[in-house]
């Protein structure tokens, strides 16, 4: 009688009723392969494919990288600033959308400030042959504020080149992510310059802050735009369950911290429940949680049957996630590679059709994934 009460009560507040959860799977074996393409990063964190086929990675700590196609690993960039510890340091890395003739990479950091605070933040700067120069600091996130976690941060570029900067509440302000007037839990939304799009959603609000597209987000490390709608799609971790994927659109609220399908870690209950008036419901969530990081939809021809499919990097559950979408709605899921044992930070499609993914640890690797009969 409870589990109905509970039923009536959630489609009375939203038609749409709780959203779907994750079965939470057994891993697939014998589909996908992995081969070694590098290793001996120290916890790399975000992966972008260059031009000619080289791979840009970010190492947590500070350091860029610069992996050619033997693999072979260079020596840290220069031009880097410092970065802030804990969760945060060098996170995503991004190119232009001109990049072919401007040479132009986008990276999201920790920023330290004084006294022990922080905010995630967003450099612009020219890529040379030993590192970086024209080093501007486009984004920040205000306030900064003290603790180490929850900094986000994925940076995704829409069809109109303008950008979308993920973030996280910062653990301790989860509150924060409610307030309009503070870009803490926000999608941010910015022009590559770091001005505000004339058509944000809050330009005219009193009291609201400009670059906010959608906002009641925890912490969100995994994003990308599906190339067939041009819609962005993320991935945000939840507290003890409560992962949700979600389509961010422009001006809404998506609940954090008042409602989530998750529990505090000591076990007692957040916010108002999973569902409340004028809140989004995610797609679809998870619990136990898959801790998610790094995301993107396959648009390959290694994969065919799995064109348009949305694949997840697992930290927590050690495993590389795909999701099958239809008309919007999440209809399967399947986990592979959980063999390897390894935290997957982050999934990015190359240029020959294979995924490429990295792992979180002192010793990181960068892996292809390949069809596991081939060779």
């Amino acid at each position: 009688m409870r589990i109905l009460a509970f039923l009536l009560a959630v489609t009375a507040c939203d038609p749409r009723g709780p959203a779907p959860r994750s079965p939470n799977p057994n891993p697939v074996a014998g589909v996908v392969a992995v081969d070694t393409i590098a290793r001996g990063l120290s916890n790399p964190w975000g992966l972008e494919f260059l031009p000619d086929g080289r791979m840009i990675v970010t190492e947590r700590p500070g350091r860029l990288r610069i992996i050619d196609r033997a693999g072979m690993v260079s020596e840290p960039l220069n031009g880097v600033p410092p970065v802030a510890d804990g969760q945060g340091g060098l996170l995503d890395v991004a190119l232009d959308p001109a990049f072919a003739t401007n040479s132009i990479i986008y990276l999201s950091f920790a920023e330290p400030g004084s006294d022990g605070i922080a905010g995630t933040s967003v450099l612009r700067a020219h890529l040379g042959p030993v590192g970086l120069d024209d080093v501007r600091v486009i984004y920040q996130q205000q306030p900064k504020v003290k603790g180490g976690n929850h900094f986000g941060s994925r940076i995704v570029f829409s069809r109109d080149s303008t950008m979308w900067i993920t973030q996280g509440e910062r653990f301790d302000y989860r509150e924060q992510a409610q307030d309009l007037g503070s870009d803490l839990g926000k999608i941010v939304r910015v022009n590559r310059d770091g001005s505000i799009p004339r058509d944000n959603p809050f330009v005219s609000r009193a009291g609201a802050r400009p670059e906010i597209w959608s906002y009641g987000h925890r912490n969100v490390q995994a994003a990308a735009m599906d190339p067939a709608t041009g819609q962005l799609w993320t991935v945000e971790h939840g507290a003890k369950g409560g992962d949700e994927l979600n389509h961010p659109e422009a001006g809404k609220n998506y609940g954090w911290p008042v409602i989530s399908y998750g529990r505090n870690y000591n076990g007692s209950s957040i916010g108002e429940g999973a569902v409340k008036a004028g809140m989004e419901q995610p797609v679809y969530y998870w619990d136990p949680v898959i801790a998610p990081s790094g995301m993107v939809f396959y648009t390959g021809d290694k994969f065919p049957q799995w064109k348009g499919n949305i694949f997840v990097g697992g930290l927590a559950s050690q495993a590389l996630v795909r999701l099958v979408l239809e008309n919007g709605v999440v209809v399967k899921e399947e986990r592979y590679l959980h063999e390897l044992h390894e935290r997957i930070r982050d999934v990015r499609q190359g240029d020959d059709g294979y995924l490429y993914l990295i792992t979180d640890s002192g010793n990181g690797r960068v892996l292809r994934v390949r069809p596991f009969t081939q060779k």
